[in-house]
């Protein structure tokens, strides 16, 4: 499912090179109307056009080593390591020289109020996911901008909730313990059926990865969608559940409570107790079920559409570059 461009556009797209760090995250950039050039080779970040997504035409894989040959307009850094070692690798010096983005996709995880960002470049922009992430970091002297979420769902899936269970959606949260709410999944399992699904989850007894175009019909079948993740961005698969229209459950922290309000699209708390009664609660009675269903869905079409998002991304690269030269 791609986003329609401007059929009348005729001016030529401004060239992104980027790096592949967030796979399903990088699918829904490469939705605004610019050409993006990925690096292809070894080692994390230069995965290229990888499987699993159906990349659009504006995606290109160039190899590491053809990098330095290539004229854009602008380089966009997702993670430390762009930014500290790869741009000296495979950039020329002009290269380098370019107007620089960097795309901070997480809450400082150091000190959540006193974490100095690496970047401090008042010719660069720091573009973060969430107002809470803009508000947590210090972002020193550079200008920073908030492009909010923008996700995908097909058409034809919708919430059924047939399922009097919840749904998480979590990669590897064995491995990744307190911040990602290991404990508190595994808590409120004991008394709350819930089913968890991503990579790594067969290690908790959950479902196995399941695809990026398959995951709304699953999640489309069960009651509710359960978020116990502490700290971190809102996450997509938040995003992509509230657009299949399910009630969402999590805690009350980060962006999370920007999104969900409690009794119209689902419920945020603090208190795991509160939370075991609200999921009993939407276990119990399917109709309030689906009125939040309705609101979620409702919600997310208007603040997660992919349109706006691919046109804000748009619209900060080319002011960005218009303003730099």
């Amino acid at each position: 499912m791609k986003v329609k461009e401007n059929q009348g556009r005729k001016e030529e797209k401004l060239r992104v090179l980027t790096w592949h760090i967030h796979g399903n995250y990088l699918y829904y950039l490469t939705q605004a109307p610019l050409e993006f050039y990925l690096p292809k080779g070894e080692g994390a970040g230069y995965g290229g056009r990888a499987r699993g997504f159906d990349w659009g035409d504006n995606v290109h894989d160039v190899p590491i080593e053809q990098v330095k040959d290539l004229d854009f307009d602008v380089i966009l850094f997702q993670h430390r390591k762009n930014y500290e070692v790869d741009q000296y690798k495979i950039l020329s010096e002009a290269q380098r020289r370019l107007p620089k983005i960097y795309l901070e996709h997480d809450p400082p995880q150091e000190h959540p109020t006193n974490t100095a960002h690496w970047v401090d470049d008042p010719s660069m922009l720091l573009v973060h996911v969430t107002d809470f992430n803009r508000l947590m970091w210090d972002s020193n002297g550079t200008p920073t901008a908030v492009i909010d979420h923008g996700v995908m769902v097909p058409d034809n899936v919708k919430y059924t909730g047939e399922h009097a269970r919840g749904i998480v959606v979590v990669n590897n949260m064995h491995k990744r313990g307190r911040r990602l709410g290991l404990d508190v999944f595994e808590k409120i399992r004991e008394q709350i059926p819930l089913d968890l699904v991503g990579m790594g989850s067969t290690e908790l007894g959950g479902l196995g990865e399941v695809s990026h175009d398959e995951l709304p019909a699953l999640v489309a079948t069960y009651r509710f969608f359960f978020n116990p993740i502490r700290y971190t961005s809102l996450g997509l698969s938040v995003c992509e559940a509230m657009m299949t229209g399910l009630p969402i459950v999590g805690l009350a922290t980060t962006e999370m409570v920007t999104a969900v309000e409690n009794g119209k699209r689902g419920y945020v708390e603090t208190d795991m107790d509160k939370l075991i009664e609200r999921m009993r609660y939407l276990i119990d009675d399917h109709d309030h079920a689906r009125e939040l269903s309705r609101n979620a869905r409702e919600y997310a079409t208007r603040r997660f559409s992919i349109q706006r998002f691919a046109n804000d991304w748009q619209r900060v690269v080319s002011n960005f570059v218009q303003n730099a030269h």
